[in-house]
């Protein structure tokens, strides 16, 4: 059985690369999170995971993440990528991720509402909520990504 992630935080970050892998490599050094493997998970927080935002990943480690992220190689296209952690009164949590050719206000709408609609298919009121969002003008082959990592 594997252990439950106590702790988490919400990341944000854009890059350019020379290939759409180095871009998303580029944007995931700009999160904080470049350094570890991440382990993609979907979209529910761990009762009772307390937010921590100057957690520190060891290098190398496994990381259970929620992400979303878009990778383009047209120059002068915008893209964005958001993500949103909603929490009950009961410590029950839901996370959202989102990528897409948009601007980052539209990003974050888009995660809201999917917070939103998450909270109330549950019958459950926030208690806390989360949003973060980035935008990136492409020059070259760009990223953006959002994610949720959890740690013990």
């Amino acid at each position: 059985m594997l252990p439950t992630p106590t702790r988490y935080f919400i990341t944000a970050a854009s890059a350019e690369g020379a290939t759409a892998l180095n871009a998303f490599d580029n944007a995931l050094l700009a999160a904080r999170i470049g350094n570890v493997n991440l382990v993609r998970l979907s979209s529910i927080l761990p009762p009772g995971a307390v937010y921590e935002s100057d957690l520190e990943l060891p290098p190398g480690a496994l990381v259970p993440t929620a992400y979303g992220s878009i990778v383009s190689d047209t120059p002068g296209e915008l893209i964005a990528a958001a993500v949103g952690v909603i929490v009950s009164a009961g410590d029950i949590g839901v996370i959202m991720e989102f990528g897409g050719k948009c601007d980052r206000n539209e990003a974050h709408a888009a995660v809201d509402r999917m917070l939103d609609e998450a909270f109330a298919r549950r019958g459950l009121s926030a208690k806390d909520k989360r949003i973060t969002a980035v935008e990136h003008r492409v020059e070259r082959v760009g990223c953006c990504l959002a994610a949720v990592p959890l740690w013990y």
